[in-house]
C-alpha cells in the first residue's frame, strides 16, 4: 500500500492513527455520484458542501451509538481525500497535486435529526465517531484519481460498488472549488460523496468500506475499515433543542427506497384539508356529518366518550395517530423513557394535524399534559384526541388547543400505559382511525371522516343543516311535525318552491 511521508507530529490519539495529523477540517459533499442521484431523483449543477467537525472521527475499527429512541442511522461509503500541501485559488488542472492520500471514510448520519438541520448536518452527521477513516492511506501520486473504487459491506453482504468515473464532478473540481472561498490547509478532509446503495443499520449490524484502485499496477488499497453499531443510552434534552422526528420522506432517503423502508410503492396523497373544505368543516355540525355518514353506510365512526375540555370547542383537522399498550413493566422500561413514541409524535405533529391517542378508553392515568399540549400548539396542531385522561387538564383547557378526552387524571402515563407506536392504524374511542382520516368534533363528539369523503359529506351535511334550520322555521310558526319532519312529497315541494330548487 502506497503512503507519502508523514507531515507533522502524529498524534497518539488511536481516533486519527490512520491519518498524519490531525484535520484542521472536514468538508464533505452533498451529492456526487450518478447512481446516488438517480436514486435521489435529482442532480446538482454545481457542488455543494457541510462541514463536519474533527471531533466525529473514529478510528478505523470502532463502535458508533444510535442514540436510545432513534431509529433511522444510514452508512455511506466514501473516498477521503487527505490534503498534502495547502490550497487557496488553485486551478483544476493543479488541485489533485495538493491532494496527498486518499483512503477510506464512513460518512454516518442519523436521519432522525436531519430534517431538523435544513441541510447543515451540524448534528446528523457531526456526532462523535460518525467519521471513521482508514485504516491505511493510498498516495495520491500513484493513482489516476478517475480510477478509484469504492465498496461497502453490510454484514458480509457487498452493498455499494462504485467508481470515480462515475462521479458527476471529477475528485480535482472539489479540491479547486473549495479553495475559491478558503485555505485548504495540510491534513484537512474532503469527503467525496457516496454512491447509491447506502442504507440503515441497527445495532448489531457491522460495516465494512474499502478503497482502492484496481487499474493501477501495484494495486493500492486503503484495507477494510470496520464500524459496528451499538445502541446508545444517550436522551436529549427538550428543553435545550428540537428533538429527532422522523417522516416517511426521511425513512425513504435512509433506507435508500421506499421498499426497502417497507413503505407502499407510491407515497399516499396528502391529507392535507384546503381552507375552502377546512371551512366547510368549520361550519357543519357533528351530529349533521354522522348522519350523512351513516347515509352512506358508515355507522361506526363515533369516538365514543370524549368531550372536549372546554365547552363550545370545534375540531377540525387530520389524524396523526398515537398507539399505548396496557403497561408491562419491562416494556415501560425499554420503550417508556427517552425519546419515546409519544415525544415523537407531539414533536413532529405537522400543522392542521390532530393528534388521536389509543388508550383503550383507559381512564385510569393521563395520556398527555401541559407540557405536551403546549408542544403541540407550538406545532399548529389542529388539536388533541384521547379515549384516555389528560392530566393538569384545566391548564390544558387553557393552553387554547383543542383537546378532547374521557376527564382528568393525575396519574403519569406508567401507571397504566406504555407509548408503543405512531403513524399506525389505532382504535379509539371504539372507532378505527387511519393516519390522514378527517377529525372533526364539537360538544356531540368527535367523529372520523375517510378523506375521499370528508368533502361530498360536508356539503350534504351543510344542506341537511339548511333543510333542518327551515323545518324549525315552519314547527315554530305552528306547523305539526308529522309529514313535515322528515317532509313528505308534499312539504319537499315547499321547501323547493322556498328555495328555488326544483330538484329539492
Amino acid at each position: 500500500m502506497g503512503k507519502g511521508v508523514p507531515i507533522g507530529t502524529p498524534t497518539t490519539d488511536p481516533r486519527f492513527a490512520a491519518l498524519p495529523v490531525p484535520p484542521g477540517k472536514i468538508v464533505a459533499v452533498h451529492l456526487s455520484y450518478e447512481s446516488r442521484a438517480a436514486q435521489r431523483g435529482r442532480k446538482p449543477a454545481a457542488p455543494s458542501y457541510f462541514f463536519k467537525p474533527a471531533s466525529s472521527v473514529a478510528a478505523s475499527e470502532s463502535e458508533i451509538e444510535r442514540p436510545a429512541g432513534t431509529e433511522l442511522l444510514a452508512f455511506e461509503g466514501e473516498i477521503a481525500l487527505v490534503i498534502g500541501t495547502p490550497a487557496r485559488h488553485v486551478s483544476i488542472e493543479d488541485a489533485w497535486a495538493h491532494v496527498a492520500w486518499v483512503t477510506a471514510a464512513n460518512d454516518w448520519g442519523l436521519y432522525d435529526l436531519r430534517g431538523n438541520d435544513k441541510g447543515s448536518n451540524v448534528r446528523n452527521k457531526g456526532r462523535d465517531g460518525y467519521t471513521p477513516l482508514g485504516p491505511g492511506l493510498i498516495d495520491a501520486r500513484s493513482v489516476d484519481p478517475a480510477a478509484l473504487r469504492v465498496r461497502t459491506w453490510h454484514n458480509g453482504q457487498l452493498v455499494q460498488d462504485d467508481t470515480t468515473s462515475a462521479l458527476i464532478f471529477p475528485l480535482a473540481q472539489f479540491v479547486a472549488d473549495l479553495s475559491q472561498h478558503f485555505t485548504l490547509e495540510t491534513g484537512d478532509i474532503i469527503l467525496t460523496g457516496t454512491p447509491a446503495g447506502s442504507s440503515v443499520a441497527v445495532p448489531g449490524d457491522v460495516v465494512e468500506v474499502e478503497v482502492d484502485a484496481p487499474g493501477a499496477a501495484s494495486m493500492p488499497t486503503s484495507g477494510r475499515l470496520v464500524t459496528r453499531v451499538v445502541e446508545g443510552s444517550t436522551v436529549f434534552d427538550p428543553a435545550l433543542g428540537s428533538l429527532p422526528s422522523v417522516d416517511d420522506r426521511q425513512r425513504e432517503e435512509a433506507w435508500g427506497s421506499r421498499a426497502a423502508a417497507g413503505l407502499s410503492a407510491t407515497e399516499p396523497p396528502s391529507s392535507a384539508l384546503s381552507p375552502a373544505l377546512r371551512a366547510k368543516l368549520l361550519e357543519a355540525p357533528v351530529a349533521g356529518l354522522s348522519q350523512a355518514l351513516r347515509k352512506r353506510g358508515l355507522d361506526n365512526v363515533s369516538i365514543d366518550g370524549v368531550h372536549p375540555l372546554r365547552p363550545g370547542t370545534k375540531l377540525v383537522g387530520t389524524a396523526k395517530t398515537l398507539r399505548f399498550v396496557p403497561n408491562r413493566e419491562d416494556l415501560f422500561r425499554s420503550h417508556g423513557g427517552g425519546y419515546n413514541a409519544q415525544k415523537r409524535a407531539f414533536d413532529a405533529v405537522a400543522p392542521g394535524e390532530v393528534i388521536v391517542i389509543e388508550a383503550r378508553g383507559e381512564r385510569g392515568s393521563g395520556t398527555l399534559g401541559d407540557i405536551l399540549a403546549l408542544r403541540a400548539k407550538a406545532r399548529d396542531a389542529a388539536g388533541i384526541v384521547t379515549d384516555g385522561g389528560v392530566r393538569d387538564s384545566a391548564t390544558v383547557a387553557d393552553i387554547g388547543i383543542p383537546v378532547f378526552g374521557r376527564g382528568g387524571h393525575p396519574a403519569v402515563l406508567g401507571r397504566k400505559h406504555v407509548p408503543w407506536d405512531v403513524d399506525v392504524a389505532i382504535a379509539c374511542g371504539g372507532a378505527t382511525v387511519l393516519p390522514g382520516d378527517v377529525i372533526v368534533g364539537d360538544d356531540d363528539g368527535v367523529i372520523v371522516i375517510p378523506a375521499a369523503l370528508a368533502e361530498e359529506v360536508a356539503d350534504a351535511a351543510l344542506a341537511q343543516e339548511t333543510e333542518d334550520a327551515w323545518v324549525a322555521e315552519q314547527v315554530a310558526a305552528g306547523h305539526p311535525i308529522d309529514g313535515l319532519f322528515p317532509m313528505d312529497a308534499t312539504w319537499r315541494a315547499r321547501y323547493a318552491e322556498a328555495h328555488g330548487d326544483a330538484k329539492a
